[in-house]
């Protein structure tokens, strides 16, 4: 296993990202032979549902520390915008035994943010390399592609559920993927939330599409109850079909 593998969490808001990308840092700790592995778990998603449901809290997000950087420069155009990212960014890091997170917080405001943008995907780029894994909970829909916030994937799933919507983010991501600076190595479709009996209408929908579902997770009302309740889905019990699913999901990444 080499060091500094990236799996992106993607699809349309809704279709349960955040439990998915919550339950593959659970159960890649969980495997076999993966006693030593520490992760980097990054929330690339503005509403920040990540660090709840692994039951972390944070301080900062990078979205704090972009705007205070920016401030600073329009009062000092000398300012070292990279070094004082690279600096700062490492004491806004959760620290977990065996994983640690980092939040993106809110999206740019007004103005021009590439510049800051570019900084933000090396210094990721940078700390991908210091984990055995990097699991990234990225924005609903295409954002995150469309910006360059998210390049160099090993794995990006890209999640549907029973929605054609969903399916329509899908295509476009992969449309994007391929048209921008995005070096993602393998995509796999996968549904999640699925209803008993509705696993062959999923797949013959998407082939529709043209796309290929690989790996499906069954409807789990569990996870309702965990979110209503305030609980981290990362203490679902390891009956619960969803965790069953991922870590199957995570077998096959390993």
């Amino acid at each position: 296993m080499r060091k500094g593998k990236v799996i992106a969490v993607a699809g349309k808001g809704g279709t349960g990202k955040t439990a998915i990308a919550a339950l593959l840092i659970r159960e890649l700790l969980n495997a076999q032979g993966n006693e030593d592995v520490c992760i980097l778990a990054v929330d690339a998603d503005a509403d920040t549902n990540l660090p709840d449901a692994l039951g972390i809290s944070y301080a900062k997000t990078v979205g704090d520390i972009r705007e205070g950087l920016l401030e600073e420069k329009q009062r000092d155009f000398t300012l070292d915008i990279r070094s004082q990212f690279e600096g700062k960014i490492a004491g806004i890091i959760a620290e977990e035994e065996r994983y640690d997170l980092l939040v993106m917080g809110r999206p740019e405001g007004p103005g021009c943010y590439c510049p800051v943008n570019h900084i933000i995907r090396m210094i990721i780029d940078t700390l991908a390399k210091n984990y055995d894994y990097t699991i990234i909970d990225c924005e609903a829909g295409l954002e995150h592609l469309s910006r360059r916030t998210t390049r160099d994937v090993d794995v990006m799933l890209v999640v549907l559920d029973t929605t054609l919507k969903s399916i329509k983010t899908a295509l476009r991501l992969k449309e994007i993927a391929a048209e921008i600076d995005i070096d993602v190595k393998k995509l796999v479709i996968m549904a999640n939330k699925i209803p008993d009996g509705a696993d062959k209408m999923m797949v013959g929908e998407a082939k529709r599409y043209n796309l290929e579902i690989e790996d499906i997770i069954p409807f789990d009302p569990l996870i309702s109850e965990y979110d209503t309740k305030g609980i981290p889905i990362v203490d679902l019990p390891d009956g619960a079909p969803s965790v069953i699913a991922v870590r199957r999901i995570v077998e096959k990444l390993l």
